[in-house]
């Protein structure tokens, strides 16, 4: 099966799948951006890896498939399996970390997308670029890991930024 004929079974599933609508407002940590020892993976295979969790519940300060996810867990554990790269623990970190700001227009596969779902313009929710308008995220008790679209009225109301990760600097890492 092509990987387009993958990510369009899991689009298509992560359709049919319920909604979801409110993230805890983590605490913040002290914690660094960095690549575990060298970048093994690309934008591609977080991609992947993101998409293949869809379905995993949602746990708070949960951070891997076994025991769930909350939303910056989900972002750490496939950035840390999928690319060798360790972010930053909670959502006001991952918001605050040194990555280039990207624009809305110009998202890639692998940014990572944040929300202010808490209302105000304080981070409280992120996830992971996919492509086509949709990203994975990790969104509320009860829930489980699953895609949705930023054109969601939701989600445009609360979106507040985004960051991209992989930089031509950290590509180019040895």
């Amino acid at each position: 099966m092509t990987a387009i004929s993958r990510l369009s079974l899991i689009v298509l599933a992560a359709l049919l799948s319920a909604c979801a609508s409110h993230a805890p407002t983590p605490t913040p940590q002290p914690s660094v951006y960095s690549p575990i020892s060298s970048v093994n993976g690309n934008a591609e295979d977080v991609l992947f890896r993101a998409l293949g969790l869809v379905g995993t519940p949602y746990r708070y300060g949960g951070n891997t498939p076994e025991g769930g996810f909350d939303c910056s867990g989900l972002i750490g554990f496939v950035y840390r399996d999928a690319a060798g790269i360790k972010l930053p623990r909670t959502t006001r970190e991952l918001i605050s970390m040194r990555a280039p700001g990207i624009r809305r227009d110009a998202l890639q596969s692998g940014d990572l997308v944040f929300f202010a779902t808490n209302g105000g313009s304080q981070v409280s929710h992120a996830g992971i670029y996919v492509g086509n308008g949709r990203f994975v995220h990790a969104p509320s008790s009860g829930g489980t890991v699953r895609l949705d679209s930023l054109s969601n009225t939701y989600w445009q109301r609360t979106y507040l930024n985004a960051k991209r990760v992989f930089t031509p600097e950290l590509a180019s890492n040895p």
